[in-house]
């Protein structure tokens, strides 16, 4: 039977309990357990698909096609293995299923309420990942203990645990100790508030996680322990990291988290393994150079909407030894004051993935001034439709080329439409396009970059667009000097373009940025970062 570990907030949210949960599954992984992990969030969305970046964050995309909470990639990093669908599951999913189980009759004319029918249906996709090849099963809920929102998730937690054997479940309850920089002192009273909270639902946490920015005294834990009702030992200090969030599990390797858990479930550790995470640390500790790279996107204001895309880079310093010193760069700001003006001196640009057509001029300047100036280049998703755009417009001389998506609805002029929507036969549409989630295949071509990047002829990547490389232009582009280095297999949709006269001049239409990992960095963010190293 698999073992299962819920954690929850209090006190406030963005305390990094997705950081914090990844933390503990790459521990437990790390002795040879076999992990699964879920996100539940109590938001009404049916999928995170849809949500604005700037309000939360980036979706992060599984291989399956899921668009996900971003929790999901501090999983798949730190716990090292692909998620899917399966592993994120929102209220407004879980609301919707049970409102379609009553039009189908499921519930036989029975009134349909929060108890039992919602919480059953959260219950059933716990137990859908329970199999006889997963140890562990760790469960984090969004939101802090109170929102109204989580209720129904905090009332399925407590019925599951008295539903299963004991040992089975263990609780982890996070909280934010304040640090009154007045006065000197920390504040217990709200992480007792928060656990009090918690009990009042009917649900005693085994294990407290406390975030602070300082060192707390012996004599807090026993403060703590005592009004919280938790074993001393159990109070785990997780003080702000010093230089990398990836010091986290080691953090809480010496806090002993994984060795409390497994007494509370009843499972045997076998010793740790954490040799190449340590290497990483060390090579992030001491890097030997650094390289100053911009990403001009549309959504910088908030750090999470480019999340996965700043993980990558940061892995990419790592295989190559320096410190990335990232600008991040409104593209609204170049139209208004110029490429050069915003991005002289640095020594990378990248442009991310997105939608609409804000900002674009700007993200196509930046790329121009790349182009031109023989800085490396990175183009993603977006950034690779806007370099087509680019080199369209000011190589091959067709006036204001770019996308569809662009112009305005009922008036695209298909002269100047160099990205599109298409569809599976790759013949041009005005409109419907398919939008491609989830992996696709990739041929990459001898003598390219890209093929000399990943090592290999075929490949996969993550996707998420419905735009594409206009077919019909692709033989103007080529004849105008730009290689389409990447195609997919069975469409022939150009899937990588690069330039051969530049030091570093890639784009996918894929997102990469969502397979890198920090002890395997992605190769097309490793060559990148190697080229803007060479660059200096």
């Amino acid at each position: 039977m698999s073992k299962f570990v819920f954690i929850t907030g209090g006190v406030v949210s963005s305390l990094g309990k997705g950081l914090t949960s990844a933390s503990i599954g790459m521990l437990l992984k790390s002795r040879g357990l076999r992990i699964q992990m879920l996100k539940m969030d109590p938001y009404l969305n049916a999928e995170p698909g849809m949500l604005n970046p700037i309000q939360h964050g980036e979706v992060y995309l599984t291989e399956d096609g899921a668009e996900t909470d971003l929790d999901l990639g501090h999983y798949e990093r730190f716990v090292g293995q692909n998620l899917h669908r399966c592993n994120s599951v929102s209220a407004g999913r879980i609301y919707s299923n049970v409102l379609a189980a009553e039009r189908r009759g499921d519930y036989h004319g029975g009134t349909v309420q929060v108890v039992p029918h919602v919480t059953n249906a959260i219950k059933e996709n716990w137990k859908k990942l329970e199999s006889p090849e997963v140890d562990v099963i760790m469960i984090e809920l969004g939101g802090t203990v109170g929102d109204i929102e989580g209720l129904a998730f905090l009332e399925a937690m407590r019925q599951f645990q008295l539903e299963r054997p004991d040992g089975d479940v263990a609780f982890v309850h996070m909280t934010l100790i304040p640090y009154l920089r007045a006065s000197g002192e920390i504040k217990t009273k709200p992480t007792q508030h928060s656990v009090e909270k918690l009990r009042g639902i009917g649900i005693q946490p085994d294990v407290l996680i406390c975030r602070t920015e300082v060192a707390i005294e012996e004599e807090h834990r026993r403060k703590i322990a005592l009004f919280c009702n938790v074993r001393s030992e159990n109070v785990i200090v997780e003080q702000d990291v010093e230089f990398s969030i990836y010091q986290v599990p080691v953090m809480l390797m010496e806090e002993k988290v994984d060795q409390i858990l497994a007494r509370r479930l009843n499972i045997e550790l076998p010793p740790s393994d954490l040799t190449r995470w340590n290497d990483m640390l060390e090579k992030v500790r001491n890097p030997e150079d650094e390289v100053k790279i911009a990403v001009v996107g549309k959504y910088i204001a908030l750090t999470d909407a480019y999340k996965s895309v700043y993980e990558a880079l940061t892995h990419a310093g790592i295989a190559n030894r320096v410190k990335i010193n990232l600008l991040k760069v409104e593209s609204e700001e170049i139209e208004e004051h110029g490429a050069d003006a915003i991005l002289k001196g640095v020594n990378g640009i990248l442009v991310p993935g997105g939608f609409g057509k804000r900002g674009i001029n700007g993200k196509i300047a930046a790329i121009q001034y790349a182009r031109e100036n023989d800085i490396p280049f990175l183009g993603i998703c977006l950034g690779l439709q806007c370099a087509v755009s680019e080199f369209a417009r000011n190589v091959c001389g067709i006036e204001n080329a770019g996308s569809a998506e662009w112009m305005e609805e009922g008036n695209i002029d298909l002269d100047r439409a160099v990205i599109v929507q298409v569809d599976a036969q790759a013949n041009v549409v005005e409109t419907d396009g398919v939008k491609r989630l989830g992996s696709y295949a990739c041929w990459l071509h001898d003598g390219t970059k890209a093929r000399s990047a990943y090592g290999a002829e075929m490949i996969r990547e993550r996707h998420r667009h419905s735009y594409e490389v206009n077919p019909k232009f692709v033989e103007r582009l080529q004849s105008a000097g730009m290689v389409i280095s990447g195609n997919n297999p069975d469409t022939n949709l150009v899937e990588m373009i690069e330039l051969p006269n530049h030091p570093w001049f890639v784009a996918t239409q894929a997102h990469p940025e969502f397979a890198s990992r920090p002890v395997d960095a992605h190769p097309l963010f490793r060559d990148f970062v190697a080229a803007s190293k060479s660059q200096k």
